[in-house]
């Protein structure tokens, strides 16, 4: 079965953007490291799809670059029924909960599960997130996009870190098993 894993930064006051949904913080050349990405390439090597909410979609649209994953299999969550698929996205109106199961069972690699905060929450309140490779970011940002919704719940299942690295700019990413 595949696994879903939710592959993310976030502040160190649990904040995966800015209240409008702007990452610029994630960019800050102080934070560079010249050859370093933070394991990036070999993760998205692990993957086949990708899950994200519509929120963060729209952010991704407005980065100045092409669209990032168009060798995968993109998945884009909305309430709305306004939304046209594109040559790179298919956008999903059903049951996020009955799309993941299915999904899951389907032959591949693993899913990446970009976020949002609510999407995020819902597919942890459903027991269907297998890890989480959390990269905090030494930075405070007072509010903003929480990593988890206010829908999320207390998880039933401890969280088992089973890896971490600290990088010299002061990341620190843990890899938790759910």
């Amino acid at each position: 079965m595949r696994k879903i894993v939710l592959y993310i930064a976030a502040s160190l006051d649990g904040f995966i953007a800015r209240p409008d949904g702007n990452i610029d913080w994630l960019h800050d050349k102080k934070y560079n490291i010249p050859d370093e990405d933070f394991g990036y390439t070999t993760f998205l090597q692990t993957i086949d799809t990708t899950l994200m909410g519509n929120s963060t979609y729209q952010q991704i649209l407005t980065f100045d670059m092409p669209f990032p994953y168009d060798d995968k299999t993109n998945y884009v969550f909305s309430r709305s029924g306004n939304n046209q698929d594109t040559e790179h996205v298919t956008f999903v109106h059903e049951n996020v909960v009955d799309f993941m199961e299915k999904l899951k069972e389907q032959e591949g690699k693993d899913i990446w599960l970009i976020g949002g905060g609510q999407l995020n929450a819902t597919i942890l309140n459903a027991g269907l997130l297998d890890e989480i490779i959390l990269t905090y970011i030494p930075v405070i940002l007072g509010k903003g996009i929480p990593l988890f919704s206010e829908e999320a719940s207390e998880h039933k299942v401890k969280l088992q870190p089973t890896e971490n690295k600290l990088y010299k700019n002061g990341f620190l990413q843990v890899r938790y098993s759910c």
